[in-house]
Order: structure tokens, then sequence, then C-alpha cells
């Protein structure tokens, strides 16, 4: 009697769950690629061709202030903290979640991290209370979520208007200044390792470490199960409520990292402080290739979608355009990314 074929061995707990969407080719042999390695597919390079294209049209447009050294550090710098956010929301939508909430956590987060009680605990107290805020905002969304059971929508919009208005409460409307002396150093030149702001290296390490995390780690490859089927990852043995717990603690910890950044760069405090943000990490997201349904993205596409959009912001703001253009042109590129996802899923499927 004819035996069936063995089916292909896994070990551990996630037998038959599909690898995480890696930024690296298979090699000829069946094995990855180099572990850093990009893999150069049509959708990132087609990304970086955008970026080019705009930094040529920033280059011919204003060619002193847009090619200036300070102009370039301030486009790293601004695409930071928002990027941070960017890194935690990929994680959310590939698992087939979404946060909006995250722009009120990062409000939240600055503003009680920079009352008079908490800056006397100086640098430490500061950076220590805007993370874990964001843990513990990012704490109740999961727990709504995976075991209350509330669609994320729903439960992030909750916290959206809840973190706003806290936030508000805190501040009373007012603008809390920062006065702790080394949390303000990080913003000045001075500062700078090689010419490059310590905001832009923070972001730089969040952007490997959520890259190794979701192409090199159980983490990852459980995430993407989730998005992708979270019946057949509960199957195979992964605990999807536990999973989305964690992945919202992540977005969390991402927006209490990016609102110590915003303080840095600002000086101070406020409760409107990640206005719109929520739209600005989706948006990105997006348009790097990660589909809202769940199930794929690459931190790296997320990545090159945060700076086209920083500096589409940037040459509209040097040639004097409206900030009404600048949200028109981002409209269109968002209806453009969702466009050619659907063609690209179209493609697949016929």
């Amino acid at each position: 009697m004819t035996q069936p074929a063995p089916s292909a061995q896994h070990n551990g707990p996630d037998k038959g769950v599909p690898a995480a969407p890696s930024d690296t080719p298979p090699s000829k042999t069946g094995g990855r690629g180099p572990a850093l390695g990009l893999r150069l597919d049509v959708r990132i390079l087609s990304l970086l061709g955008v970026l080019a294209v705009l930094i040529l049209v920033g280059g011919v447009t204003e060619p002193d202030a847009f090619l200036d050294s300070g102009n370039l550090q301030l486009i790293l710098t601004q695409a930071s903290v928002i990027g941070v956010v960017t890194v935690g929301m990929t994680f959310v939508i590939i698992s087939g979640g979404i946060d909006l909430s995250v722009g009120a956590m990062v409000a939240l987060a600055s503003v009680w991290a920079t009352t008079v009680a908490t800056q006397e605990y100086g640098f430490a107290g500061i950076a220590f209370t805007a993370v874990i805020v964001g843990l513990v905002a990012g704490l109740v969304n999961g727990v709504l979520i995976a075991y209350g059971r509330l669609v994320p929508f729903i439960a992030t919009l909750a916290m959206l208007a809840s973190a706003r208005g806290l936030a508000l409460q805190i501040t009373d409307g007012k603008t809390q200044i920062v006065t702790v002396g080394s949390v303000l150093d990080l913003g000045l030149p001075d500062s700078y390792i090689l010419g490059i702001p310590p905001l832009v290296i923070m972001f730089a390490v969040v952007t490997v470490v959520g890259w190794l995390v979701l192409n090199r780690t159980t983490f990852g490859r459980r995430t993407v199960a989730v998005g992708g089927n979270a019946e057949a990852a509960r199957l195979a043995g992964i605990d999807v409520r536990r999973q989305r717990l964690y992945l919202y603690l992540l977005s969390g910890l991402c927006c209490g990292i990016a609102a110590f950044m915003l303080i840095v760069l600002a000086g101070s405090g406020q409760n409107t402080n990640g206005n719109l943000y929520e739209l600005d990490a989706i948006a990105a997201a997006i348009i790097g290739g990660t589909l809202l349904s769940g199930g794929r993205g690459t931190i790296v596409g997320s990545v090159l979608g945060v700076l086209i959009f920083t500096t589409i912001t940037n040459i509209f703001a040097l040639n004097n355009l409206q900030t009404d253009v600048q949200q028109i042109a981002k409209g269109a590129i968002i209806v453009a990314a969702v466009l050619v996802q659907g063609r690209s899923m179209r493609g697949r499927e016929t």
C-alpha cells in the first residue's frame, strides 16, 4: 500500500504556521539570504523610486533650502517620531487589527511625563513615565480587544477619546515646559553623533529591532499567522488572544518612546501632541505594502512610507503651499496605494 507523503517537519509550537514575510530573498538552495539583506521586490523599489523623485523635486524647486544639511537633518528628525509609532502600527495591522489611539497615547504620555512632579525626577523620570504611560494605555487596548472581545476599531476609538480627555485634564489646556537640561540637550546640535541627531539614531534602533522581531522571531511568525487566519493560527497552537494583547502592548510601547522623542523635539508637553498621528502611521504602513486585512507587511516599506510623507510635507512647506494641499496630496497617495494593493491581490488570486 502506498503511504502518504510525510508533511514538512516543523519543530516547536508553531507547526503549520506560515513564516513571516521576509525582506530577504530565498537562496537557490531553498534557504534564506543574508540575515540583514533586503528583498528588493517591486514594491520596495517603487517606494525608493518615489522617494528619489521627491528628493529631485525638492532639489530643483528649492535647491539651497532643501539640500541644506540642516534641512535634511530636520526631515529625518521629524520622520523619527511618527516613524517609531508606525513600527508599532505595522505589527498591529499585520495581525489584522487597527489602532486609532496612537496619537492620543502619545499626547497623554507626553503631558504626564512633563508635569512638575515628574520633572523633579529628572531625565530618568521623564523617560520612564512616558514609556510606562504608553504601555499601560496599550495594555488597556489589548485587554479590551483580546479578552473583552471588543472590535479593535471601537476599543481604540474609545481610548482615543479617553486619552485626549485625560491629557487635556492634566494640562488644563496649557503647555507644560520642560526644564530638565539633560532632556533638552538631546535636541541640540552639540549632541549629534557624526552629524546624526540622537532621535534619528533612536528611530534607527527601533526600526532594526522591529525588523528582526517581525522577520526572525517566533513572535513575528505568530503575528503574521494571526493576521492571515486567526482560526487556523489557533488550531496550530497559538494563543491568539495573548498574541493580540502583546501586539497592543507593543504599540503602546512605541507610543511611549515616541512621546519622549517628541518631548525632546518640542521641549514641552501639550494635549495636542500627536494630532493625526494615527492617520499618518496607518497611511505610511499602507503605502509601504502592509495589508489592512492583515497577514502581510514589512517594516522597511513602512519606514519608506514615513520618509515619503515627511519629505512631501517638507517640500510643500519650503514652497509655501497651504496645509490643505498637503492633505489632498496625502489622500491621493493613500488611495493610489490601496488601488495598487487591490490589483496586486487580484493578480495573485488569478
